[in-house]
């Protein structure tokens, strides 16, 4: 009876239920923000999406909405100091995306592979390129959308119009998205300017999911992470599909003691 008792203890009772709710906070910003990641992708007319959306003449995107209300912005602040990479494990539509393409196979990059130390910078530098176009190139419109038509149709519109600068912006995109279906999260975890704009912030938030100091550094939450971290490293989205992996229940989620 001891030994039941003891196996029930040690089994993740309520991690099906929490990778369960993440999984529901996904659909729903996938629902209510997920044609203003596709139209971001493929129409927005700028170099830097999700930026100029109040100037844009693509009328049909939702974006145009959600740029005017300040709380959007505002709460996505907010939950940045919070939660730190939250919205990346939690409400982003591409991020989504990214972990349904990982789970097809996992390419594991080895640790001590120089390349690997490098990677996580490069959303640095894309966030860093981002600020220049915005503030430098002050964001100018490199295509020319049709405000009218079915999706696909106008996307191909945009494209044979686009400007080379807006062509070779969208086919690193779609070679980064697709290069997650062999290593996971390679766009979020290497390239996205959001990713390193709340990297920047992430050690500043005042919840996130840890590591105790009890940890032995098996890496057991490492080899189940989407993202190939640990709790509290870089590119950890709180997410908290790591809290059940470890054995030793050496990870936990809160105020960092």
């Amino acid at each position: 009876m001891s030994e039941l008792n003891a196996n029930i203890e040690k089994s993740p009772l309520w991690r099906p239920r929490t990778r369960l709710l993440n999984w529901l906070f996904h659909l729903a910003t996938l629902a209510g923000l997920g044609q203003w990641s596709f139209y971001g992708i493929f129409r927005c007319p700028f170099i830097v999406p999700y930026i100029n959306c109040q100037n844009c003449p693509v009328i049909t995107c939702h974006g145009r909405i959600l740029s005017l209300f300040w709380g959007f912005w505002a709460g996505w602040l907010i939950l940045a100091f919070l939660l730190g990479r939250a919205f990346c494990g939690w409400f982003c539509p591409g991020g989504f995306v990214n972990r349904l393409l990982g789970s097809f196979f996992r390419l594991r990059l080895k640790r001590e592979n120089l390349i690997q130390r490098f990677l996580p910078w490069g959303k640095y530098l894309a966030l860093a390129l981002a600020l220049w176009v915005i503030f430098v190139m002050s964001q100018p419109r490199v295509a020319i959308p049709i405000r009218v038509g079915e999706f696909f149709p106008a996307i191909a519109q945009t494209w044979n119009l686009a400007q080379p600068v807006w062509i070779i912006r969208t086919v690193i995109v779609l070679a980064l998205l697709a290069l997650g279906l062999v290593l996971p999260a390679a766009w979020c975890r290497f390239a996205c300017p959001t990713g390193g704009a709340l990297e920047a912030v992430r050690r500043l938030s005042l919840f996130k999911v840890f590591k105790t100091s009890a940890c032995d550094n098996c890496d057991a939450c490492k080899q189940n992470c989407y993202m190939d971290t640990r709790p509290g490293e870089t590119n950890c989205t709180n997410c908290g599909d790591c809290i059940h992996s470890c054995e030793k229940k050496c990870i936990g989620f809160g105020s960092e003691p």
